[in-house]
């Protein structure tokens, strides 16, 4: 300090901060030798306090408003100082200036991943960021538990104090609210509502208010997110099938419309064969479905071609008195476990109905 700041510490009677950084949580007042003289004129500007220190020990705290440093205004300055009487001379002791105003967009995250366990993707690493907004709404005891003799106190400080605490009360949150990280995302406010909540007490015992506290992201490490991705993916296809097929299309117009010789030609060609076997596979799948199979140890079905049209199932007796009407040994027929129709005369089930059947009457 010069010999000019020196003068004008001794002579200087106003004690007053206009703060210019917008970050400044806790700000000393320097001036030669912490000197103060009697009457000196105290300014206190709103959202600030005025914090008087005696050699180390937190006195007098003023808040917003004009004051004459008197031994009325003084109390526990003054009983430490042994004022009985009020004082004339110049005496020492530290001013600290404490902005009371609201810091918002205050930052937090997770340094390193916090482990949860999912129920979809079972145990998996998160990553988490935020902000919140805080003010000091006690001056004397932020000053006594948390900035200390710092005569510059900035908000990232203040932060670096609050991230492990943070980040501790998030995982117990999410631990305990068993959310999926799928639905994370609509629970951000009341998560920030519980880690608010949590962490106020804590705060509280340093002089520090949370105002609100907001999670702005959770993410997961990449191979979670392309499985989600992927998740996803499947459900907007729907229909894998028509959804290939589509795939398949567009690519044999694109092929089409490209005149790059026997490269695009088979390309076609190869788009046309996989279209064909989509195409039977789609066919296949419309074709009904195969009757289901008989009661074990029940007597054998069959079902009867006629006139082109499959009818049926019928039993043995059924097809007996269908004898001479509908049915005959030429007849197809198809029961389960035969490759294909066959004619109703070669199949052995079937050959004891047309032996019993009595030969023609032979004309008179």
């Amino acid at each position: 300090m010069g010999i000019f700041d020196k003068i004008r510490g001794e002579f200087i009677d106003i004690i007053e901060w206009l703060d210019d950084t917008q970050d400044t949580v806790v700000y000393r007042f320097e001036r030669h030798n912490n000197e103060i003289k009697h009457g000196a004129q105290l300014t206190v500007r709103e959202s600030q306090a005025a914090v008087f220190v005696n050699e180390g020990q937190v006195a007098d705290v003023f808040g917003p408003g004009r004051y004459e440093l008197e031994t009325q205004n003084m109390p526990i300055l003054s009983t430490l100082k042994g004022w009985k009487y009020g004082f004339n001379s110049p005496f020492k002791a530290e001013v600290y200036f404490v902005n009371t105003k609201r810091f918002t967009d205050m930052k937090w995250g997770t340094m390193n991943p916090v482990m949860m366990r999912d129920p979809d993707f079972g145990i998996v690493r998160v990553r988490a960021f935020g902000s919140y907004a805080m003010r000091v709404n006690n001056p004397g005891l932020f000053l006594k538990e948390i900035a200390g003799t710092d005569w510059q106190f900035t908000t990232d400080e203040v932060s670096n104090h609050m991230r492990n605490l943070i980040v501790s009360r998030f995982s117990e949150a999410v631990a305990k609210a068993q959310i999926p990280i799928i639905d994370l995302a609509a629970q951000y406010s009341d998560l920030g509502e519980r880690i608010r909540a949590e962490i106020a007490p804590s705060m509280g015992e340093v002089g520090i208010e949370i105002l609100n506290f907001l999670i702005e992201n959770v993410s997961v490490p990449p191979e979670v997110e392309a499985a989600i991705d992927k998740r996803s993916s499947i459900g907007v296809v729907g229909n894998l099938n028509t959804y290939t097929q589509f795939q398949a299309a567009n690519a044999m117009e694109k092929a089409a419309e490209n005149p790059g010789g026997l490269g695009a030609a088979g390309m076609g060609m190869g788009m046309g064969a996989v279209m064909g076997q989509m195409m039977a596979g789609a066919n296949q799948q419309q074709t009904p479905a195969a009757a289901p199979p008989p009661v074990p140890g029940g007597a054998p079905t069959f079902h009867v071609a006629v006139d082109g049209q499959q009818t049926g199932p019928y039993t043995l007796d059924a097809l007996k008195g269908m004898l001479g009407a509908t049915f005959s040994a030429e007849s197809l027929v198809w029961t389960t476990g035969m490759a294909n129709w066959t004619r109703a005369g070669d199949v052995d089930a079937l050959k004891p109905i047309f032996a019993s059947v009595p030969p023609p009457v032979p004309p008179q």
